[in-house]
């Protein structure tokens, strides 16, 4: 039986133009056949976004791989949301979280790939409803890093009242809010001074940005509970909704955002079996020997050398 595979690139990028051409070459090789998609569309948030022009059939595709960074991936993420297909990411941007591979393990991923030696993991969603004022239309979408809403402008905040199932806990100015999945909490919340989240938890974080309170802190709430955000009427303008830097919707005054899980996760593919641990120290390069450590073992070096025969 024949395999497919589909190729997703960016292609204004040189870098993975030339790795399309390996990634060509090794999954040939190895019996595959692909589609190629150069995946650059934006599409408009709501209920039925546009399919972007060229998009092949997802029946019977067994992976979708991804040449580039985060950002591609995401964009592969509108491909395969709603099917059972898993993306597998081939970094080739600065860190890639959401990618298994580095661009010149290629080769090896793809061998991996043709031996079946993979496992799929699957990364919750966002649910994101949107009441607009004056309009009894529900619009929806979804987002697998966050769901932000920022000021339309940059001269002057919005103000905005926050709800946890349906209960109001706070309203204040900011220049926005940023609501993220676990996946997305090493994105723009963690940037934002926003916890790190495993994989595993099923939450949804809320990290306002530059807000004008006394209380306004990182909230993480549980699988069967949502948020809502009113962007008030005294609002000094208006405000912007985006999910994953891609899908935006203006937001008037009055607009209401509805935040929760998502029932149709993501699914990637995973060459590794590490624990999460290892990728957030790898991917950070964080200093798993601390200062003081370091600190007394070139002491001890320095001893030793001073005292050697």
């Amino acid at each position: 039986m024949t395999r497919r595979v589909i190729v997703v690139t960016n292609p204004g990028n040189p870098v993975a133009v030339a790795a399309l051409t390996e990634a060509r070459t090794a999954l040939h090789s190895a019996g595959f056949t692909i589609s190629e998609v150069e995946y650059s569309e934006r599409q408009e948030f709501g209920e039925n976004p546009p399919t972007p022009s060229g998009t092949p059939d997802m029946g019977g595709a067994e992976l979708v791989v991804v040449l580039g960074g985060d950002g591609t991936i995401l964009r592969a993420a509108e491909l395969t949301h709603g099917t059972n297909t898993p993306i597998l990411g081939i970094n080739l941007g600065h860190v890639g979280f959401l990618a298994e591979a580095e661009r010149d393990n290629l080769f090896d991923a793809v061998s991996r790939i043709a031996r079946r030696e993979y496992s799929v993991e699957e990364r919750n969603v966002a649910q994101v409803d949107v009441f607009l004022p004056g309009s009894e239309k529900l619009l929806t979408g979804w987002a697998l890093n966050e769901a932000t809403v920022e000021k339309a402008s940059r001269e002057r905040m919005i103000e905005v009242g926050i709800e946890v199932d349906k209960r109001p806990l706070e309203s204040f100015g900011c220049d926005g809010l940023i609501m993220a999945t676990a996946t997305g909490s090493t994105a723009h919340a963690f940037s934002a001074g926003g916890p790190v989240l495993w994989p595993d938890v099923a939450g949804i974080l809320l990290v306002p940005l530059a807000a004008h309170a006394l209380f306004a802190r990182p909230l993480v709430i549980g699988p069967s509970s949502s948020y809502r955000v009113t962007l008030l009427p005294r609002s000094p303008q208006a405000g912007v909704l985006t999910c994953d830097g891609r899908r935006s919707i203006e937001l008037p005054r009055g607009s209401q955002v509805e935040v929760r899980l998502g029932s149709e996760p993501v699914r990637f593919a995973r060459l590794s079996e590490a624990p999460f641990t290892d990728r957030l120290v790898s991917k950070f390069t964080l200093p798993v020997v601390g200062w003081r450590e370091s600190a007394s073992q070139a002491t001890l070096a320095k001893y030793r050398e001073a005292t050697a025969p």
